[in-house]
């Protein structure tokens, strides 16, 4: 947001100009006030939000960031939160919000929704892991029933669409509410003289469960390239919808998470989070390091006699170091990438170690004949250093490639998310692999 603008709405803001500001406010689409607002403090924040019509200010509030949205919702009432914003959301957008705040004021939103249907609608998602189908879908959609009519199945999506700002797909059930199928629209209008909807719906339709978590829905969303997908319970009943905008924030919150997992950080920071939230993000694992340097440490004093009067060795620690966490990260990242868009399963994991295998291979083949170069260049033929470090190197590559490569599959494997391997944990613990490797192999050629 540029500066000039924003100079002129705090100006606005300041001289209380609520007729000047709800001019501004028109013109500017509901993601744009957002970023405003989270520029703003909560009492600026909250002139702005009374310049603003419901349904926009719903939108708004879905669009903030969520720590300057918790602090706006903290200063507001909850009869207020209820009439201005929860009653002009759409459910999941709704849950989402209601999930932010504590159980007495989650109470007190719910008993202030006018609309009895959606607050029943609130409650029964609320029951849902917010990490699988159930917890992430909304109830918004137009359902008709297989037996209707052509002029009825009209006259109900007409009925329906009223309270919808957009329709993904028309879906399709029996009396007792199961998914039988998708309406497809272009057959209303290629096929209006059919009899009922089940002779001209596509039966062939993809569903997920509510208990579905949400990594598989984003991957069956991306892979079959769905607009919306429908939600059913065990029975096959239709319980609701996740359409793909949910599913890009919920790709996009994601990503972030493992990239500050991939980085060290053990819990999800903002850059206007406070400095002790960074800081306690961010130290766990600094003192993990700080472990592992001090063991480090201690394994290079066990080999202190071995060492002394071969100091060239010593100048080698931070290339066998460095090495080590870098093909350990490299491996991995493909590993924790192939678990998160499902191309790496089961039933491919051991093609994947023998390429991954096959790569350290090479890579440890070219390392090692350019070190072993360059030290035969330096030091000669007959010293220890020219053949200890290129041995070194090249084991180093080989286990580390393959640590890094299994490392996120165990994880994997007792449910505790494989990112983490892709950052200090892999960096940490191949420097202890690789120091261990490179004494090994200089003790043995001694």
């Amino acid at each position: 947001m540029e500066k000039d603008f924003l100079d002129n709405i705090l100006e606005v803001i300041e001289n209380q100009d609520a007729v000047k500001l709800k001019a501004i406010l028109e013109n500017m689409h509901s993601a744009d006030i957002a970023e405003l607002c989270d520029t703003l403090d909560v009492d600026e924040a909250r002139f702005v939000y009374r310049q603003l019509d419901n349904e926009t200010a719903a939108d708004v509030l879905v669009e903030m960031d969520e720590d300057n949205r918790k602090r706006l919702l903290d200063e507001l009432p909850s009869e207020l939160i209820a009439s201005k914003f929860i009653d002009n959301m759409d459910t999941d957008d709704a849950v989402d919000i209601i999930q932010e705040m504590d159980e007495d004021k989650q109470e007190e939103v719910l008993a202030h929704i006018g609309d009895i249907e959606q607050a029943s609608d609130i409650v029964d998602l609320l029951q849902y892991d917010e990490d699988t189908a159930g917890g992430l879908m909304g109830t918004e959609m137009v359902v008709v029933n297989e037996n209707m009519s052509m002029p009825e199945c009209l006259q109900e999506m007409r009925k329906q669409a009223e309270d919808l700002d957009d329709i993904y797909n028309v879906y399709v059930v029996d009396d007792d509410g199961r998914l039988k199928g998708v309406f497809p629209l272009k057959k209303m209008i290629t096929n209006p003289s059919v009899s009922k909807v089940k002779y001209v719906m596509d039966e062939d339709v993809i569903s997920t469960k509510v208990d579905t978590p949400i990594d598989d829905v984003v991957q069956m969303i991306e892979k079959y390239n769905l607009v919306s997908v429908p939600v059913i319970d065990s029975i096959g009943r239709l319980q609701g919808q996740i359409t793909v905008d949910d599913v890009i924030d919920e790709l996009r919150e994601q990503q972030e998470h493992d990239y500050q997992m991939a980085s060290g950080l053990t819990s999800d920071v903002e850059t206007d989070d406070s400095v002790f939230r960074q800081m306690w993000a961010r130290i766990p694992w600094l003192l993990i390091g700080m472990l592992g340097g001090i063991l480090n440490s201690m394994l290079l004093g066990k080999f202190e006699p071995t060492l002394q009067g071969y100091v060239g060795l010593l100048l080698f620690i931070p290339l066998i170091g460095g090495t080590g966490g870098n093909v350990g990260t490299q491996s991995s990242a493909i590993v924790v990438q192939g678990l998160a868009n499902g191309s790496l399963n089961i039933s491919n994991i051991w093609k994947q170690v023998f390429k991954e295998s096959a790569v350290a291979l090479l890579n440890a083949i070219v390392l090692s004949l350019l070190v072993l170069g360059y030290n035969v260049y330096q030091f000669g033929f007959t010293e220890t250093v020219t053949y200890a470090v290129p041995v070194s190197l090249f084991a180093l590559v080989l286990i580390g490639t393959l640590w890094g490569t299994l490392l996120p599959l165990l994880f994997e494997k007792i449910h505790i998310d494989p990112a983490i391997a892709t950052g200090p944990f892999v960096q940490i613990t191949n420097d202890l692999l690789g120091m261990g490797i490179y004494m090994l192999v200089i003790t043995l050629i001694i």
